[in-house]
């Protein structure tokens, strides 16, 4: 018996210690490329070239930062993007919930072809061509709407969010509810969004990452540089460094020393505000994920 119990412990100590050397791989394989991005984007781009910045910043300076920051496109991208992921994500998550909540009822009239509409859309597209046409046609080119409206809806978060509803939503508080008088947008406003607040801020911060990293829709139906958002603008400052000498006597090799720098900066200005909010979400992230993604 003895010989059991220790012959079981110590091929769970195997079986533990795999698995940490495993996990701490995959750990390093995710968080090496951020921090190289981060020590990179303030030692010197010759350090950087050189292949000399590999665990710890070289000879540091923040030249990179003090270029983007200097520049008002910059500023004028970054209020873009934030009214552009504000809108989009309230829009967003409003029609998501709601209509989540009305598949989830079984006394929805044709449920079956709603829930075969959405479903369709998950595996075929129009394309880009359509969808251009359909923007154009609706008199949204070169408009903020162009950019906060198309893709509001995502089928996978839809059915994320009825998934939530179905299984974490007692029917017993829907029906107490309206037993005391309780109409349909009450019962929505006073009961079942705040006991479905995990799942709203999921969605929130789904629609938030997404957003805030799209440049394609802007790049196809803005014309306008003042409607750029930052990421817009960030490709278009990459695509200047690496395309030209510049008119200030700068060198080809300074030229290109900059845009390595840029490039690096770039991903630490316009990723930022994303890890800086992901923090105050992390613990309604967890649940809702959980509860939408794995019950009913």
């Amino acid at each position: 018996m003895n010989a059991k119990k220790i012959k079981e412990s110590r091929s769970d100590r195997i079986f533990y210690i795999v698995n940490y050397i495993i996990l701490g791989l995959l750990a390093l394989i995710v968080i090496y490329p951020l921090y190289f991005i981060t020590i990179a984007s303030f030692s010197s781009a010759d350090a950087v070239l050189g292949g000399k910045v590999i665990l710890f910043p070289v000879d540091i300076n923040f030249d990179g930062y003090v270029k983007i920051f200097q520049r008002d496109d910059i500023w004028r991208g970054y209020l873009n993007t934030i009214f552009y992921t504000v809108a989009y994500t309230a829009l967003s998550v409003l029609f998501t919930v709601t209509a989540a909540w009305a598949l989830s009822r079984k006394k929805l009239p044709f449920r079956k072809f709603w829930m075969a509409f959405f479903i369709v859309t998950m595996f075929f597209g129009g394309g880009l061509i359509p969808f251009y046409n359909v923007v154009s046609g609706l008199g949204m080119l070169n408009s903020p709407l162009a950019i906060i409206l198309p893709g509001t809806v995502s089928a996978w978060n839809l059915f994320m969010a009825k998934t939530f509803f179905q299984a974490d939503i007692p029917d017993g508080i829907v029906e107490a509810a309206e037993i005391d008088g309780a109409g349909k947008l009450k019962l929505f406003v006073s009961v079942i969004l705040p006991l479905s607040m995990p799942i709203v801020v999921v969605l929130a911060l789904y629609y938030a990452v997404g957003q805030w990293n799209s440049y394609f829709n802007a790049m196809i139906f803005l014309s306008d540089e003042k409607k750029y958002p930052l990421q817009l603008v960030l490709k278009e400052i990459l695509t200047a460094s690496e395309t030209t000498t510049g008119g200030s006597g700068e060198t080809i090799l300074e030229q290109f020393r900059l845009a390595n720098q840029l490039k690096y900066v770039s991903v630490i200005v316009s990723s930022l505000p994303m890890f800086l909010l992901y923090p105050f979400a992390q613990k309604f992230f967890a649940q809702g994920v959980t509860m939408g993604s794995l019950k009913g």
